[in-house]
């Protein structure tokens, strides 16, 4: 029998950062040499599909505005990505990326954009792409921009001590809290599985 459309229940997501998160910050990834993942990353997206949530990446990529790194580099980390998660069974449901800066050196990429985090212009257009219910969702990050931009969503945020997190930690913003500190993804997907509600079950 088809479903009806009050019947369709969208689907919760995890908002990952990419770098200082999911994988190693080491900087420009201007080369694959350059990409290190986290020892749990996998584990952490394998469990989060396994209980029903859509994973997906949201990551600023200045150095694309700057010259640094190329857009078709910026798309190989994201495929060899998907490579280490294919060894599990799994992927990403998608992955969003900003290249922009108002003050870009690379004209094309010279924009005041909606997409560059914390504006919530990638967590939407997932939203509206993926269906995805950003009400049960959860933005994890380094950065206090991450936990700002699920603020801006309406969803959770998770601040990660990876990356940038240790220090981001030392100095929480006034206008921004996070709904978790943790020491890294593992265990903010631990906090998520424990915190809320499974979405198999929603």
């Amino acid at each position: 029998m088809t479903p009806r459309v009050s019947d369709i229940v969208s689907t919760p997501a995890v908002f990952l950062d990419r770098d200082g998160t999911l994988i190693e910050d080491v900087g420009y990834v201007d080369r694959l040499e350059r990409l290190q993942m986290y020892p749990f990353s996998v584990e952490a997206v394998r469990l989060l599909r396994r209980v029903g949530y859509a994973v997906v990446v949201v990551t600023n990529q200045a150095g694309v505005a700057r010259g640094m790194v190329a857009e078709t580099m910026v798309q190989a980390t994201r495929d060899e990505i998907q490579r280490c998660l294919n060894t599990v069974g799994e992927r990403l449901d998608g992955h969003y990326y900003c290249p922009h800066l108002a003050d870009a050196p690379v004209a094309k990429y010279r924009r005041v954009c909606t997409c560059q985090k914390p504006q919530s212009g990638m967590v939407t257009r997932a939203a509206r792409e993926l269906d995805l219910d950003l009400t049960r969702s959860v933005v994890i990050g380094d950065r206090w921009s991450d936990v700002a931009l699920a603020g801006a969503t309406g969803s959770r945020g998770i601040l990660v001590k990876t990356g940038y997190g240790a220090s981001q930690a030392l100095a929480p913003p006034a206008h921004v809290v996070a709904d978790a500190v943790v020491d890294d993804l593992f265990q903010a997907v631990g906090w998520v599985l424990r915190e809320l509600p499974r979405p198999a079950s929603a």
